[in-house]
């Protein structure tokens, strides 16, 4: 297999940018994430064929890196939170001018919905790539993506239902 071309990265990147921007809420982070995602896949062997693979390849790397960030940055606030006494406070992310009522509503389905929601509505990744992407199975990706479609569509219609709560064992 080759090197990636700058070509197939140029082609890529306005997918990996808007898929990041939805991902994180906030334009640096996005930037940032794309960055670390491009450097991440320039370093190793592409595992990918061709074009619709490599996008798929390289979103599964974006997401893993915003998983592990997100890991990182919550093992950070608790350790902040430990050493100065007082709670710990998430970035305010909805706070960011969103002015168009359906993205406001996207933007607050869970991280997970509108991954699914992203790799098979906007950026057109089949349901086997995006089990692939997300490292989860093709069943919950058809779950997860009719849980979001129909959150989404009641949240737009304001009849807006609590999530489930799921017992962990």
């Amino acid at each position: 297999m080759s090197q990636l071309t700058d070509s197939e990265i140029r082609q890529v990147m306005p997918h990996l940018h808007r898929f990041a921007l939805w991902l994180t809420r906030n334009p640096h982070s996005a930037e940032d994430l794309v960055q670390s995602c491009l450097t991440k896949a320039l370093t190793r062997q592409p595992q990918h064929d061709d074009a619709h693979s490599l996008r798929a390849w390289l979103f599964t790397i974006l997401y893993r890196q915003f998983i592990d960030g997100e890991r990182r940055r919550k093992r950070y606030l608790k350790l902040l939170s430990f050493f100065t006494g007082e709670e710990a406070v998430g970035y305010s992310t909805e706070s960011l001018a969103i002015t168009d009522d359906t993205l406001a509503q996207f933007a607050t389905l869970p991280t997970d919905y509108r991954a699914v929601l992203l790799l098979v509505s906007v950026e057109g990744l089949s349901y086997k790539e995006v089990a692939e992407t997300l490292d989860i199975p093709p069943g919950t990706v058809m779950s997860r993506l009719s849980r979001a479609r129909k959150l989404l569509h009641e949240k737009l219609e304001g009849k807006v239902t609590p999530l489930p709560l799921r017992r962990l064992k």
